[in-house]
């Protein structure tokens, strides 16, 4: 691995993995000796299908245990308090069986809002992702991009510390795109940290603050964008940025 953000680089970190492993079948599907994330962001995760970025992704937020190792959020190990104040959009948007507006206030309820302060909002939401005339619309009749641009807002309705996206643009037109990478963003901005799968590089240099190359289940390369894109140290990096579809 070659990993050119070393910790004095982030401080203390807000995200760390170390020692992650995670194996199948007598096969190795990801092995991370050390990830440090700062509060910066956003970071950007590349690599080649089946390189273990989705993995790696869904061990950070929790949702899968490894059968090594361990993840810290800002200094103490990764629990339920600490994964309530993370959120995470996947390829294909799941969404409720109700209203577009519906689904958020799902999400709202739970913080125990009032009501009147729940419906301002779902109209501030319904407003920046551009769907505040489909309000009262079945969220399952929406088009792709504009289920996807739901998805994020209601995982930014909990205001999360950390939002995972794995691959949320992988099946959208370009301009639906452009919605989602705008709204993630404008997240970013407010303090959000952002952690993203994508196999887009342009996506990633238009996005990344700091890119995550993985390989074969392992981090092949984690440097700030800029100088992962314009003077990449590893092979496998160098490589990927040539358009090597195996690494």
């Amino acid at each position: 691995m070659r990993d050119l953000l070393t910790d004095e680089a982030f401080g203390e970190a807000l995200i760390e993995a170390r020692d992650l492993r995670i194996g199948r079948n007598g096969g190795t599907l990801l092995d991370v000796a050390h990830l440090a994330l700062d509060g910066q962001g956003p970071t950007v995760i590349l690599g080649p299908n089946g390189a273990g970025k989705s993995l790696l992704l869904r061990c950070l937020h929790g949702l899968i245990a490894p059968d090594r190792g361990q993840v810290r959020q800002n200094g103490a190990l990764l629990n339920a308090a600490a994964r309530a104040r993370q959120a995470m959009v996947f390829q294909k948007p799941v969404l409720l069986r109700r209203s577009v507006a519906a689904n958020l206030d799902f999400v709202l309820k739970r913080q125990k809002l009032t009501r009147s302060d729940r419906k301002a909002r779902i109209a501030v939401l319904l407003e920046e992702g551009g769907l505040s005339g489909k309000a009262r619309q079945p969220a399952r009749s929406l088009s792709g991009g504009e289920a996807q641009r739901l998805a994020v807002l209601r995982a930014l309705a909990s205001a999360p510390d950390i939002l995972f996206l794995d691959e949320p643009t992988s099946a959208l037109d370009p301009a639906a795109t452009q919605d989602i990478e705008a709204m993630v963003l404008r997240a970013a901005r407010r303090g959000t940290r952002i952690v993203m799968v994508t196999h887009d590089i342009g996506q990633a240099r238009r996005l990344g603050h700091d890119i995550v190359l993985m390989q074969a289940g392992q981090i092949a390369e984690h440097a700030l964008a800029h100088d992962f894109f314009d003077s990449p140290q590893s092979q496998a990096a160098r490589r990927f940025l040539a358009g090597a579809l195996v690494l």
